[in-house]
């Protein structure tokens, strides 16, 4: 530490109080010797150990320097470090990444995970994540293979494509088509399509690292097809129309079909890329919600490039998946960030799984988590609700008060942004607990319970609760929250 810093740091005097507590307080080796005696640290790692004691002594002498008031003799006491040590243990050895139970309503929850996979496909991820696999290896021909071919036909056959690859998500997809295609040459796209997702994802800054150079057409609200003509010159690499997925403009608006794009594409032999964003196999209109464009619609409009995530609206793995013509798809296969962008066995095992499920859009549509809950009926929402209402009375008593709330639940993952889907949900106030605590309470819950609070109320929406997550709620309740 500099002179400087020295002079700019606050001396505290510490009390005699302190100073007790700080002579009183174990230390890090004869706290091991009395942990050693314990049985909870037979099956532990010595390393866990040892850096859970160092942690829990580090934070006791910082919160005695601090004058903590909770610190006193029963703090520092062996019997109180042991315990604190143990629950220290207890954190290290849990996995980070938790079963959540997602009960606010958002289907594709990024913070919760997004998609959840059907039972089938987790069966079978199951199989291969435990065994060997020909993942690259042609079976047939008893040589080396490609890790795509166990894809590619699937997606084909659904899309109607000529041809397709699948990297790690649909940033990498959008990154190495750009690069392939209009690397040191111009984009051309619409000022209203430069889109901003989740994570300060922007399609300018992506662009930028694909080496791609933008050039923007139109204004916000109206791009017409004169606006990408008259912008067309020697430089021009390639079209490109990105679907405004997580955002609409409403009002006086003009944009450019995608198969007009591709008809001035072809005037000018230059190609044409869509960013489905999000990209569903399902036509969503047909089951009474608003039309969303289909990864078929693209290709069929004659789209070069489609690029969509096989998460979100398509409720498998977290993958970005390139569709297209295969002269185009193939050079996108040669260029070298392939390799750094593929995905491995267990995201090719769980897409494919999905992937079978779409040969047949009725079982699709019930057997995929994510579209289950999406379509779920209102009516099947509201029976969930009351009789989820009527159970947590029973367990209650006076001090529950539970209301029924008609909300809105939502898509999420930045996908049908003007979708409300119709719900019915479960409000909760406890007597003598406020709802930030419910709240608390419940996110600290094994397995973590996550709401809302809405009204003064900690609300659940039965939407996105699966069915045997009912009965843990409701031990949650009666455990933790009544007994608070």
């Amino acid at each position: 530490m500099t002179k400087a810093k020295l002079q700019k740091k606050k001396l505290v005097p510490i009390s005699p109080d302190q100073q007790a507590l700080l002579r009183a307080l174990p230390a890090v080796d004869s706290l091991m010797a009395l942990v050693a005696k314990e049985t909870f640290i037979e099956s532990i790692p010595h390393t866990v150990v040892v850096n859970s004691i160092r942690k829990v002594v580090g934070h006791r002498r910082q919160q005695i320097l601090d004058n903590d008031p909770a610190m006193n003799e029963d703090s520092v006491s062996d019997a109180r470090m042991i315990e604190v040590v143990k629950n220290v243990v207890h954190q290290a050895m849990t996995p980070n990444l938790k079963r959540t139970i997602n009960a606010t309503g958002i289907v594709v929850h990024t913070n919760l995970g997004r998609s959840l996979l059907a039972p089938e496909v987790i069966d079978n991820l199951v199989t291969i994540a435990g065994r060997y696999s020909n993942l690259e290896y042609d079976l047939a021909a008893g040589r080396r293979g490609s890790r795509y071919s166990s894809v590619e036909e699937l997606i084909c056959e659904i899309s109607g494509a000529e041809a397709a690859l699948v990297v790690n998500n649909n940033a990498g997809a959008v990154l190495l088509s750009l690069e392939t295609l209009a690397r040191d040459r111009e984009v051309i796209v619409s000022r209203g399509e430069l889109v901003e997702i989740g994570g300060s994802f922007r399609v300018p800054d992506v662009m930028a690292k694909s080496g791609g150079i933008l050039k923007e057409v139109g204004t916000t609200n109206r791009t017409h097809l004169r606006d990408y003509e008259n912008a067309i010159g020697p430089n021009t690499g390639l079209l490109l129309k990105v679907h405004t997925s997580n955002y609409n403009v409403v009002g006086f608006t003009a944009e450019v079909s995608l198969r007009e794009l591709v008809d001035l594409g072809a005037a000018h032999q230059l190609p044409v890329m869509e960013d489905l964003g999000s990209g569903t196999f399902i036509d969503f209109s047909r089951f009474g919600l608003l039309k969303e464009p289909t990864v078929q619609e693209s290709v069929t409009a004659g789209a070069d490039v489609v690029a969509f995530s096989g998460d979100k609206l398509l409720g498998g793995p977290q993958a970005g998946i390139i569709v297209g013509k295969k002269r185009v798809i193939d050079a996108i296969k040669k260029n070298p960030i392939t390799r750094a962008l593929r995905i491995d066995k267990l995201t090719l095992a769980a897409l494919e799984g999905t992937l079978r499920l779409y040969r047949d859009e009725e079982k699709a549509a019930r057997t995929i988590p994510t579209l289950r809950m999406i379509m779920l009926p209102l009516p099947e929402i509201q029976d969930r609700a009351q009789g989820f209402a009527d159970r947590l009375k029973r367990i209650g008593g006076p001090r529950m008060h539970i209301r029924l709330l008609e909300s809105a639940s939502k898509t999420g993952g930045g996908a049908l942004p003007l979708i409300d889907l119709p719900s019915l949900c479960v409000g909760i106030q406890i007597d003598g607990l406020s709802p930030n605590t419910v709240e608390k309470m419940m996110r600290n819950n094994n397995p973590p319970i996550i709401g809302r609070i809405e009204d003064d109320l900690f609300v659940m929406d039965p939407r996105t609760i699966q069915e045997d997550e009912y009965a843990t709620i409701e031990i949650a309740f009666e455990n933790r929250i009544m007994k608070a």
